[in-house]
C-alpha cells in the first residue's frame, strides 16, 4: 500500500542490496570515487574489486553525489508520481550527504521530504531504508513512518574489523578509533558507530582470527534477548573468509526476518581497504 505516494531514497554507502532496492523501489544516490584522471559513480561504474585491485597504484578519494545528480533523482521521483520522500543517509558525522540533502531540499518544490540521519554506516544504515519501505507497504502514513524511523535509529548497529587501519587513517575516517594500534603488534580493533555516529573502538583484539570471533560475539550479544531481528554479514574482498561467518551467524540467529550478505560499496572499500568483515543487526521487537 502506498496511498500517500511515498518514495524512499538512500545513498550508496548505506549498502541496500540491489535486489532489495529494486523490490522496494528505493532510489539510490551514488557517491563518487575520484581518481586523478577520472571519476566513477559508486557501484554503478566501478566495482569493489576494481577499487581493491588498484589500491597499490592509487588510493582514490570519495565525494558526495553532485547537486545536479540529487536534483535529477528528485525530478525522477516527481515524474514517477510521488508526493513525499523519506531519505535515509549514512551518519552525518562520516559524510556531508545528509547536510547536502537538507540544503538542496530547501529549493525542492512539490515534494515533502523527511531526511533521516541514520548515525550509522553501511547496512546498519541501509536497514532503515528497507524498514521504511516495509512500513510503507504495511500502510503506515508518512508521519508514522518518520516517527518509527526516529525511534529505530538506536536499534541498528554494525560491528566490523579491517585488515589494517591505514585506509581509515588516510581517509580521515578514523573517528575515535585509537590510531596507535600498530601492525607490529597485530592489534585489530572491533569498530562500530557510537550514538553520535562516529567510529569508535568496541573491543581491542590481537590477531585476525580472534578479531573476527570477537566481532561475532559482540553481534550476538547485541541481538541477545530479541526475537525479531534483521541480520547482515558483509565483507570487503574476502568471500572465502566471510562464508564461515555467515554460517555461524545464521545458525545462532535463526529467527532473523531478513538476511543480507555481500560486499560493501566501492566507496566504503576506499576507506576500509580489502579484508573487512562486518556484521549488522537491527532489532525489530521491543
Amino acid at each position: 500500500m502506498n496511498k500517500e505516494k511515498i518514495a524512499i531514497m538512500t545513498d550508496s554507502c548505506c549498502d541496500v542490496p540491489k535486489e532489495l532496492a529494486e523490490q522496494y523501489h528505493i532510489y539510490v544516490l551514488p557517491m563518487k570515487i575520484v581518481y586523478r584522471d577520472r571519476e566513477y559513480l559508486d557501484g554503478v561504474e566501478i566495482s569493489p574489486q576494481e577499487v581493491y585491485e588498484n589500491l597499490s597504484k592509487e588510493i582514490p578519494t570519495t565525494s558526495l553525489p553532485s547537486g545536479a545528480m540529487i536534483h535529477q533523482v528528485f525530478d525522477q521521483i516527481k515524474k514517477d508520481g510521488y508526493e513525499k520522500v523519506i531519505a535515509v543517509t549514512l551518519s552525518s558525522q562520516l559524510s556531508g550527504t545528509n547536510n547536502m540533502l537538507h540544503l538542496i531540499t530547501q529549493d525542492i518544490e512539490d515534494l515533502e521530504v523527511y531526511i533521516l540521519d541514520s548515525k550509522n554506516i553501511a547496512i546498519a544504515a541501509g536497514f532503515h531504508a528497507i524498514q521504511a519501505a516495509r512500513y510503507r507497504e504495511a500502510g503506515d502514513d508518512f508521519p508514522t513512518i518518520c516517527q518509527k524511523l526516529e525511534q529505530d535509529v538506536d536499534r541498528s548497529k554494525v560491528f566490523f574489523v579491517v585488515e589494517t587501519l591505514e585506509y581509515l587513517q588516510k581517509g580521515g575516517r578514523i573517528g575515535l578509533v585509537a590510531s596507535l594500534f600498530g601492525n607490529a603488534l597485530n592489534l585489530k580493533p572491533v569498530i562500530s558507530c557510537n550514538e553520535k555516529g562516529v567510529y569508535y573502538t568496541v573491543a581491542k583484539v590481537r590477531g585476525r582470527k580472534q578479531s573476527i570471533s570477537r566481532t561475532m560475539e559482540l553481534a550476538l550479544k547485541y541481538a541477545e534477548g530479541h526475537k525479531r531481528i534483521n541480520l547482515a554479514v558483509c565483507h570487503g574482498g574476502c568471500e572465502e573468509t566471510v562464508k564461515a561467518v555467515e554460517e555461524y551467524m545464521k545458525e545462532h540467529l535463526r529467527d532473523h526476518e531478513l538476511f543480507v550478505s555481500g560486499q560493501i560499496s566501492p566507496s566504503l572499500g576506499v576507506h576500509t581497504g580489502p579484508g573487512l568483515i562486518g556484521i549488522g543487526i537491527e532489532i525489530l521487537d521491543d
